[in-house]
């Protein structure tokens, strides 16, 4: 606190005393050969006397910059990767400004055959209504999926499920490219497993979304930006990997550019293995009754993912993508589960249970996108797109349970089958126009659809012959139509900015239980304000503020109150007379960003009406959670992230988030009123070693939280990744270790009166090691497929 307390006085200081000598460079950057402006492009001011950078800025994609200084002794270097660069050391000054005009760049044919692209930018942008983390560069990421990528970003939690949560909160909505994707809409996000790191740009996070975007997800958004290479050419990178668990897949990634087509495409294919340790104690307190399990349950798979797509350039204002993305995957689980029960300490039987399943994933999205640029202005278009998704899950299972001491208990034999399909149709149209160059309007309006089918059956073997188990088999049917409309208005200087925005939703949605004819239809209508401002107090410090209100909308396993017995002792269900939550987001940020240091830290509060939260009921020694509204939710928050490069050699990144909040409601009867807390905190450092290798360690930790009826246990784990450069820098090895010592657990306690209840889950360590190629102009990535 005391060195936040520096940074705002000291940064007071230099905005005192920094106006007064102030110089504005303006110019523009072109490559020589085509004289077609240089997107990006790094202007740096450099000190004459030192030669370290003072400041610096990138061109945008007209190629114009505009960079302020009040150095007095300084020199201009302009330089991009493929580029020679260019220093400016000599100019004419007019009052406060000077004027560089046009700057052309020759190609660097040396640079072009042995550059590899690390991607490694600033860690963190602030913009006005959002933050932009650059992840090319997290080395523990190697060999690993989206999900390991999200695990690395600030303010980013993926728990050992898969399940993603931002600032604690899981009610957070992914996007692919500022769309939905089939990729984000199956159980727990897991299916993110088939983005791999090699093909993510940077990660969005939007604490308070705007109203341009959808108003789902109630702690905000978590945008992943893939990559789309834009150098012309062919261009692409080869990847084999291997591991420990079974990790195994090859890569291939293509990109070919012309002046009116730009084609990619992207084929991955492997197999792996997902070990998960677990054990369970649920604990009659009435009877002195307890029943342990303990088990591993295997998730191995054969995974397969094509991505093709195109851009056709009609000419310099319209722009035509498609796009379609397959992936399958074929699953065995092979899984043992030790069962005891006990009672006042005595054993009393001891069974096994074995299951055997196999399922077929196929995944695919098809999109149509129309880009309409306007003279007039660089920012003034009209975008619309359409996107249509499948995800289907065709999956049969055997249990059979054996005594194996003591009273004969649970013998038999059962199967289930289940058909799932999930159509998702979205179509979107935004319209952006700014009207001066610091008033900019954007409307628009979107259509979702989502339309789901699980059809599910139990059968017991009785005296030699299957029999359907009715009470356990249905066909549950959901669909969701939601429509919403939106206008934003921006106003930004040089200095200060604001942004209002209204967002209109309405839902409808309906879910059915076929066999029993049980209905449950809901349709409602909602209002999103949204309210961001920033102000540059200095080169240096900036503030940002922002409202904005979310929902959450049930998904299908939320509604649906049929799940896998896998575990007949633990069983998960859904609850289809579940309601959305409503969020209230009040969130003031702060940035300075120095010469070796970076900070920013940010206090939030929401507060949540129809909280849902999975709620625990016990009966006959078996324990059912199925997911409940229960009461609101205050929260208040503190976050920080800081950046510290004390050499040229070292990075070390820091994350540390402190949560207090308010629980109030009502459970069966009982009243619910308690205040808690919680924190987490990551810390990361790279190193930059002699002969081309780099290091990268990091640490998370997340300390123990209260939950409606008991805890959530802590997590202390740590990850390690490597990079070596070869065959001068075309090839990179990679060699990750996520979870070092097997510490990433996840214990979950529920405390009754009249019973208690234990769960363990533990994934381990997984080692990869890989290599990859670039060609072309392309750059060595590495893929790997599948789930994380």
């Amino acid at each position: 606190m005391r060195s936040y307390i520096f940074i705002i006085l000291f940064t007071s200081y230099l905005f005192s005393f920094s106006q007064s000598g102030t110089v504005v460079l303006t110019g523009k950057v072109v490559d020589a050969e085509s004289n077609e402006p240089v997107e990006f492009a790094t202007v740096a001011i450099k000190s004459k006397s030192t030669n370290n950078p003072i400041t610096g800025v990138t061109t945008g994609l007209d190629g114009l910059f505009k960079i302020e200084t009040d150095a007095t002794d300084f020199y201009v270097e302009i330089s991009f990767i493929g580029f020679e660069k260019r220093e400016i050391r000599s100019f004419s000054r007019t009052g406060q400004n000077v004027d560089l005009g046009t700057i052309s760049l020759g190609v660097d044919n040396q640079q072009l055959d042995e550059i590899v692209i690390e991607g490694e930018k600033s860690t963190t942008e602030f913009r006005i209504d959002k933050r932009v983390f650059n992840v090319g560069a997290d080395l523990s990421t190697a060999g690993a999926s989206a999900l390991d990528v999200l695990s690395n970003v600030p303010s980013v939690n993926v728990n050992i499920e898969g399940q993603v949560s931002l600032r604690g909160s899981s009610g957070v909505q992914i996007l692919i490219d500022g769309k939905p994707s089939v990729l984000t809409s199956s159980d727990n996000g897991n299916a993110l497993g088939t983005i791999t790191a090699d093909m993510i740009e940077s990660v969005e996070v939007i604490t308070n979304p705007s109203a341009k975007y959808e108003a789902e997800g109630t702690s905000g958004i978590i945008n992943i930006i893939l990559k789309k290479e834009e150098r012309k050419g062919t261009n692409g990178s080869i990847s084999l990997n291997t591991g420990v668990p079974h990790n195994h897949s090859l890569g291939l990634s293509l990109n070919h550019r012309t002046e009116k087509f730009n084609l990619f495409t992207q084929l991955g294919a492997g197999y792996r293995e997902l070990p998960d340790k677990r054990r369970s104690v649920n604990s009659n307190l009435e009877t002195d009754t307890t029943i342990s399990t303990v088990g591993t349950e295997y998730r191995n798979e054969q995974f397969y993912n094509f991505i093709l797509g195109s851009d056709y350039y009609i000419n310099d204002f319209n722009v035509i993508t498609l796009s379609g993305n397959f992936a399958l995957e074929l699953e065995n689980q092979p899984s043992t589960t030790d069962y005891l029960m006990e009672n006042d300490g005595a054993m009393i039987s001891q069974w096994q249970r074995t299951e055997t399943t196999e399922a077929t994933n196929p995944k695919y999205q098809f999109e149509l996108q129309y880009k309409r640029d306007f003279e007039d202005h660089e920012d003034h278009d009209l975008l619309f797109s359409a996107i249509g998704s499948f995800f289907g899950k065709t999956q049969s299972s055997d249990f059979v349970t054996e005594t194996t001491d003591g009273v004969s208990y649970q013998d038999a034999q059962q199967k289930t089958a289940t058909a799932f399909d999930e159509g998702k149709y979205t179509f979107k149209l935004d319209y952006t126009r700014p009207f001066t160059e610091q008033f900019t309007l954007e409307a628009g309006s979107q259509y979702l659809i989502n339309d789901v089918g699980n059809d599910y059956s139990v059968e017991n073997l009785i005296d030699g012959t299957w029999v359907l188990d009715e009470s356990q088999t249905n066909n549950f049917e959901y669909m969701q139509n939601v429509l919403g409309v939106y206008a934003t208005g921006a106003y930004e200087l040089d200095k200060w900015g604001v942004k209002l925005g209204l967002r209109v939703e309405n839902t409808d949605l309906e879910t059915i239980l076929t066999t029993t004819n049980e209905r449950n239809d809901q349709n409602y209508n909602n209002f999103f304000p949204t309210v961001h401002a920033s102000y540059k107090m200095s080169q240096t410090f900036s503030l940002q503020s922002g409202y904005s209100r979310r929902i959450f909308r049930p998904r299908l396993w939320d509604l649906n109150p049929f799940f896998n017995l896998r575990d007949n002792f633990n069983i998960r269900r859904g609850n289809p007379d579940l309601l959305p939550e409503l969020t209230d987001s009040y969130e003031v940020a702060a940035v300075f960003n120095g010469d070796q240091i970076s900070l920013s830290s940010a206090i939030y509060h929401r507060f949540t009406t129809g909280v849902v939260e999975r709620i625990s009921f016990y009966e006959n020694n078996v324990n059912v959670t199925q997911p409940e509204n229960i009461g609101t939710n205050n929260a208040t928050g503190l976050e920080l992230n800081g950046k510290y490069e004390p050499a040229r050699w070292i990075t070390i990144n820091g994350d540390f988030n402190y949560n207090y909040y308010d629980r109030k409601g009502e459970l069966e009867g009982v009243s619910i009123d308690f205040q808690a807390n919680q924190w987490s905190t990551k810390l990361n450092s790279k190193f930059k070693l002699p002969a081309d290798f780099d290091l990268e360690v990091t640490g998370n930790y997340r300390s123990q939280f209260e939950t409606v009826q008991g805890e959530q246990g802590d997590q202390l784990f740590m990850d390690l990744g490597a990079r070596k450069k070869v065959m001068k820098g075309k090839g990179v090895i990679n060699f990750s270790v996520r979870d070092v010592f097997a510490s990433r657990i996840e214990r979950n306690y529920v405390y009754q009166p009249t019973y208690e209840l234990y769960s363990r889950s533990l994934r381990g360590t997984f080692v990869t090691l890989g290599f990859s190629y670039g060609f072309g102009k392309g750059e060595a990535m590495t893929y790997s497929g599948g789930r994380r």
